[in-house]
């Protein structure tokens, strides 16, 4: 019997994140801070609107690009928050962020296109690019940057066949941001290279220094980007499978038919919930990041007194911590923190190789859970003699 898998998708790795986490399950009393998941229920509020949706009979599909009312809704949030001008034809709503990537890819990258992405970064990013054919170009975040890309850095990887920057801030797995003068160095560069960009603000809502700016409210970028964003991080809505992008008409109208075709439409139950989180949900963002805040500055004080650097993270809801100095590879010092520790920490190779001698530690779980890990991480370093 002949092989049926395609080459593309035998080449593509296993997510490290979720080989880590269901190695957790067979670990008992393991405390998992590993999964970007808030640990908060949605607000009943926002459920209760999916709820009644139900209750009212409206269990049928909507339009393909998503309820008229939401895609208005989404166009008023952006305005209002970020200062970026879109009308509903310039929005697809979509099986979460992911869906959103997925259709930027598919629509816009084709064999021997060049894409430039952040190494470390998200685990899906490289492998979606690479099933369209096109070649992935790293960028190489460093430390001492703040995980920041700079301009310079950044022209030297364009070559006459790259065609999209893809830019993750908030960023994951680092916590990094970007403020707006940052973004006008990048702008300059991708509108004097012609480039797309596709800009995955997901976390935008969990900004800790300063205020979010998205890319596409700077002169002349809103034409030639690809805004992503979506309800499971900043509302606590990641079972709810809803994101949407935003972009300029020309390319979102040739983006819908793979959406029509692959897809139909996202739950409607869930975009009437999305549609309560955008008009009455701003207090639930406040509170739940005012938590995250709390918790962030726990781990950065915990990790000081054991001596761990670490980059103070001003955005999402990661730290990313720099265990180089230990001698141990990251998914070394990873196995050995599940084994001996029972704590559960991605190690920074599964977001790419310039990850290798870092750990991310998810503080979307709670306070008590943290402290017990924290604790446990503590009392291992002291027994193998690394504090």
């Amino acid at each position: 019997m002949k092989d049926f898998v395609i080459n593309k998708v035998k080449a593509l790795k296993p997510s490290g994140i979720r080989r880590f986490f269901e190695m957790s399950k067979d670990v008992k009393d393991a405390i998992a801070l590993s999964v970007g998941e808030p640990d908060f229920d949605t607000p009943w509020h926002i459920s209760e609107e999916g709820v009644y949706s139900i209750e009212k009979g409206y269990t049928f599909y909507t339009s393909n690009a998503g309820l008229l009312e939401l895609r208005e809704e989404i166009c008023s949030w952006l305005k209002r928050k970020y200062n970026v001008s879109y009308n509903s034809n310039e929005v697809i709503v979509t099986i979460g962020g992911s869906e959103a990537i997925d259709l930027a890819y598919r629509t816009c990258l084709e064999e021997g296109d060049e894409i430039i992405m952040t190494d470390p970064g998200y685990v899906s990013y490289e492998p979606c690019a690479l099933l369209t054919g096109a070649k992935v170009v790293k960028y190489a975040l460093e430390e001492e940057d703040e995980f920041k890309i700079k301009p310079e850095k950044l022209e030297k990887l364009i070559t006459p066949k790259t065609k999209i920057l893809l830019l993750n801030y908030p960023n994951n797995p680092t916590g990094g941001i970007m403020n707006e003068e940052d973004l006008r160095l990048i702008a300059d560069i991708c509108i004097k290279h012609d480039l797309l960009v596709v800009s995955d603000e997901i976390y935008s809502e969990l900004t800790y220094e300063g205020k979010h700016c998205s890319i596409a409210s700077l002169p002349h970028m809103k034409e030639r980007t690809l805004l992503i964003n979506g309800f499971s991080k900043a509302y606590s809505m990641t079972g709810w499978r809803l994101g949407y992008i935003c972009g300029p008409e020309n390319i979102i109208s040739q983006m819908y038919k793979i959406h029509q075709y692959g897809i139909m439409c996202a739950p409607t139950s869930s975009q009437f919930a999305g549609l309560e989180a955008l008009r009455n949900g701003d207090d639930d963002i406040l509170m739940m990041k005012e938590e995250y805040l709390k918790r962030k500055n726990y781990i950065m004080s915990r990790l000081k007194e054991m001596n761990i650097p670490c980059y103070n993270p001003k955005g999402a809801f990661y730290c990313f911590l720099n265990i180089s100095k230990f001698g141990y590879t990251s998914e070394q010092f990873a196995l050995r923190l599940m084994k001996e520790a029972k704590v559960i920490i991605i190690p920074g190779t599964a977001f790419g190789e310039r990850g290798e001698g870092f750990l991310r530690l998810s503080y979307a779980y709670s306070l008590d859970e943290l402290k017990e890990a924290l604790n446990r991480i503590e009392k291992f370093l002291k027994e193998n003699n690394l504090i």
